[in-house]
């Protein structure tokens, strides 16, 4: 199973809307709306790396408004406790 982040520039008016769009994408396991040069992060699980280029290609940078993407690949994925912590809003 590959693990990929599609890192989302959207036009303004569309971020919504492309937030959903790219939530219904088969591959697609979860959006976010972030801050900073990207507007939306998406968490991808897929088979192989076709599966990959066709999600993103013929998927995410088909929609309207998709600036632009840049994909990163995980190559591992630490404890959930840990993550659970890195993800967790004022502590414990």
């Amino acid at each position: 199973m590959i693990t990929a982040f599609v890192l989302i520039r959207a036009r303004g008016d569309r971020i919504a809307a492309l937030g959903e769009a790219i939530a219904e994408l088969p591959q697609v396991a979860e959006v976010y709306s972030v801050t900073g040069p990207f507007d939306l992060v998406a968490l991808l699980r897929l088979q192989d790396l076709e599966e990959l280029d066709d999600a993103v290609t013929q998927g995410i940078l088909a929609l309207e408004g998709v600036e632009r993407t840049e994909t990163l690949l995980a190559f591992r994925a630490y404890p959930k406790k840990l993550l659970d912590q890195g993800f967790a809003l004022g502590g414990e």
